[in-house]
């Protein structure tokens, strides 16, 4: 077995060019941990915010100064090569995939994590670049639309941001729950949004999708482009605003509605969930996809040594659904 390992260090807050590559004994797996080998690992706008430390309140659980976990990469997949003592959940050569968390160092070769942590075992039909994306954009949007919006059929249904990881995910999501479906993005993305089932697609760059009177019962803002205020003109009379980035202005307006009016602003921290909440929604994510209701949008493929160029191009935000690195 290896007894080396190659990850990403992140000693300071930054851009791209903060990553630096490590070399690092393979850990042994403590008594409840499995340790994988990894073959695909996520590189989301997500982990470019955490990497550079931004919004800066979140240093307060990264960090103050510097990243306190030091390494970067959050959602993995890969193959267990070995377990501690008291692991009864995975086997050696189980393919499983799941999320490091504020633990970090998913952009590797190898982690150690927690038999009853978030990791469960991949599906055949799934690859390991598909299930590395699971529990950022899938996740996180399942999480969003199920629990926090909770759209119900024949709801009218925006996504603000539809070509990302998110709203990829989102499209098929909202979809599959039955509602009818507008979404956001640039011109170049009508096809492939199109292609995924979407009613009405907006060019945000020739026509403001927040049109005051468009009666959404929900806007979920997937990238933190609008606001409540923005949005509430475009809201039927009970509409919700969801956003998964949160900041002052959001965190007021759903104190605000939350004890006033009819329309609401809500955000949830789905990556910060206990683990069997990450099961349960990954579960339900799974059998969507061998019903063939959803499917990873995959964009592009680096190899683990050009994780600075992966996270410079995710940062263009000209990125369709999914960038991985293996």
């Amino acid at each position: 077995m290896d007894t080396t390992l190659n990850a990403w260090d992140v000693s300071r807050y930054g851009g791209p060019d903060v990553l630096t590559p490590v070399t690092r004994p393979v850990p042994t797996p403590s008594a409840a941990q499995v340790l994988v080998r990894v073959r695909a690992s996520a590189v989301s706008r997500a982990d470019g915010m955490m990497r550079a430390g931004q919004p800066k309140f979140v240093r307060l659980f990264l960090g103050l100064k510097r990243p306190r976990a030091g390494l970067a990469g959050t959602c993995f997949s890969g193959d267990v090569v070995a377990v501690g003592d008291k692991v009864t959940k995975f086997r050696i050569g189980d393919a499983v995939f799941g999320e490091a968390g504020l633990q970090f160092g998913a952009n590797a070769t190898h982690i150690s994590v927690d038999e009853d942590g978030s990791l469960l075992t991949k599906p055949t039909t799934v690859s390991y670049e598909e299930a590395a994306t699971l529990f950022d954009g899938a996740m996180t949007s399942w999480h969003f639309l199920t629990r926090v919006a909770q759209v119900q059929p024949g709801e009218n249904v925006l996504i603000l941001g539809g070509s990302g990881s998110l709203g990829t995910a989102a499209v098929q999501f909202a979809k599959a729950l039955g509602a009818k479906v507008t979404a956001s993005a640039s011109a170049r993305n009508t096809e492939m949004l199109r292609s995924l089932g979407v009613d009405h697609v907006v060019d945000y760059n020739a026509e403001d999708p927040l049109k005051r009177g468009a009666a959404y019962d929900v806007v979920f803002d997937t990238l933190g482009v609008a606001s409540f205020g923005a949005a509430k003109p475009a809201l039927a009379e009970n509409g919700r605003y969801v956003c998964p980035v949160l900041g002052l202005a959001l965190l007021r307006d759903m104190i605000l509605t939350g004890v006033i009016g009819g329309r609401k602003a809500r955000f949830a921290a789905a990556g910060m969930l206990k683990p069997e909440m990450h099961r349960e929604e990954l579960s339900e994510v799974l059998a969507l996809m061998a019903e063939n209701k959803f499917s990873p949008v995959m964009d592009r493929t680096y190899p683990l040594s050009d994780l600075v160029e992966a996270h410079a191009y995710v940062e263009t935000g000209r990125k369709r659904g999914n960038v991985v690195v293996v």
